[in-house]
């Protein structure tokens, strides 16, 4: 077998299930072998950005890596974006870039580029195959590497010719190391300090936001009188009725300032010690008061709920954890759709057991009150802060859980970004609900212009933050696509068409009109 052959038949038998490819002439052998091994659905997506974020949504949701495959320098380049998003959720992945021949690159083809140097800044695990017999073991490092924690972006470059030339033997992926477990001496100060009195925020982030550690940071709050939060962004926190309800700390920087007055103390479990998206001008960097200290329990490679379970037997007595009870508000009997209005129908009809995706940035601020009580579901956030990973996200979590019902919340401005994202849905019969925000504007650009002292924008500011000249007709995007397609501008309008996209077999997307 060739190099490309044994490369996919590591990939296989270290449970690597899933390629997410946009493939170009230097990857055609790697395409051959994926289509005579079996073990790995292959996934067409037609912009790399869409690859690398289906990989992401994937991970989230797996607990494993999916592999991607992109063509040299500039298909990496096209999909470093959601890599950025994919490294900061920890997500797992496994990029097969291909390269030219070896002997072919001292010729300067127009496609030639520093790959390494590309994947350098987001790959800690990242190599170049310098001959065939080698390939399988390398690709078995990278499995390994990319599961390793806190899960981490691998890169194999793979250059054609050790694709098409003859390779070694399928290799054993290397044992992956546990999770470390956090030492007592650290479980014995952060009890001293959650029982001192002091006002102490336990800041959540990571895996701490998952079903169980919740329930253990919730017996410690209420043990010991104290608080608890999450960071701002999160890679997938499960939450609806019967689990707890967490608040986090808001995006807006005077808002989280306020949020944080008076904690004396921040205790870290898979969080940092909180900052602003961005500095502005007579704003703090550093979200926490001068005089808060930062501790940490468990760090982004740590036994984040083993920690929590210990420190809950320490400090909390026979405290119980504060369970969300099941409530759904109120359909709106009518009237315009407005971010609240949006969250009611949300909280009213999300169904048991879905994923939402939510890239809603500004409109979707405030959905988290109503949408507590519903049924038990997992929230997965854009986590990096490069917008463009709504569509792709919702793609690799349908790929990861094909009996749950995924739910897409996404800006208009942002779905723009890898709108490809919906023909792979159609193509892979994917049940993805897609409720686009048409607000017709980049909209939280509009309030940064203030934020960062930007004073008196003129036409042509805004003009950059409209996309209303012209409007972008999403209905007919979709359906271009093989997407099924609504557009709404009432609640009931809304509500209606929710209710037939989550009985709709397939992908539906609902442009709401704001």
């Amino acid at each position: 077998m060739n190099g490309a052959e044994s490369l996919v038949r590591t990939l296989v038998a270290g449970d690597v299930e899933v390629c997410f490819a946009n493939p170009g002439t230097s990857e055609m052998h790697f395409v051959a072998a994926l289509d005579r091994v079996d073990g790995i659905r292959c996934v067409l997506c037609l912009f790399e950005g869409v690859v690398t974020g289906a990989a992401d949504g994937y991970a989230r949701m797996a607990e494993k890596p999916a592999a991607t495959l992109l063509h040299l320098g500039p298909g990496l380049a096209n999909g470093l974006a959601n890599i950025h998003n994919a490294s900061r959720a920890r997500s797992p992945m496994i990029n097969v870039v291909g390269e030219h021949a070896t002997y072919h690159l001292e010729h300067d083809a127009p496609l030639t580029a520093d790959i390494e140097m590309l994947a350098r800044q987001y790959s800690p695990w990242m190599k170049t195959s310098r001959s065939a017999g080698e390939v399988a073991a390398d690709g078995a490092e990278a499995i390994a590497a990319a599961r390793t924690a806190p899960g981490q972006i691998a890169t194999l470059i793979l250059p054609a010719d050790t694709a098409w030339s003859e390779g070694g033997p399928v290799a054993a992926v290397p044992a992956i190391p546990e999770r470390e477990a956090v030492d007592e001496a650290v479980i014995d100060a952060i009890a001293a300090i959650l029982t001192s009195g002091e006002k102490t925020l336990l800041l959540l982030g990571d895996k701490a936001v998952r079903a169980r550690p919740l329930e253990d940071a919730s017996r410690i709050a209420r043990g010991t009188g104290q608080h608890v939060m999450a960071q701002t962004s999160n890679a997938r926190m499960e939450r609806g009725a019967g689990r707890v309800a967490v608040d986090r700390i808001p995006y807006p920087v005077d808002q989280a300032v306020e949020k944080l007055e008076g904690f004396k103390h921040i205790v870290l479990v898979g969080a940092k010690d909180p900052v602003g998206f961005f500095g502005y001008p007579g704003k703090p960097s550093r979200l926490a008061p001068e005089d808060c200290r930062i501790h940490l329990l468990a760090d982004i490679a740590q036994d984040q709920a083993d920690a929590l379970a210990r420190l809950a037997d320490r400090v909390a007595g026979d405290a119980t954890p504060d369970l969300t009870p099941a409530h759904r508000p109120g359909l709106p009997a009518d009237g315009p759709l407005d971010p609240d209005s949006i969250a009611l129908v949300l909280g009213a009809l999300i169904p048991e057991n879905a994923i939402i995706t939510d890239e809603s940035v500004t409109t979707g601020r405030n959905f988290f009150p109503a949408t507590a009580g519903a049924p038990p579901h997992d929230w997965l956030q854009l986590t990096g802060g490069a917008i463009g990973v709504g569509i792709p996200l919702a793609t690799g979590a349908a790929i990861a859980c094909p009996d749950r019902q995924v739910i897409a919340l996404e800006a208009d401005g942002s779905g723009m970004y890898t709108l490809q994202g919906l023909w792979t849905q159609a193509r892979e019969k994917l049940n993805i609900l897609n409720c686009i925000w048409s607000n017709r504007s980049y909209a939280i650009l509009n309030g940064e212009l203030a934020n960062v002292g930007a004073e008196n924008p003129g036409p042509k500011a805004r003009d950059m933050l409209s996309l209303d000249h012209p409007a972008i007709d999403w209905v007919s995007v979709a359906e271009g696509m093989g997407v099924t397609a609504r557009r709404v501008e009432t609640v009931p309008e809304f509500a209606a068409a929710f209710r037939e996209g989550l009985a709709h077999e397939g992908p539906f997307l609902i442009e709401v009109v704001m």
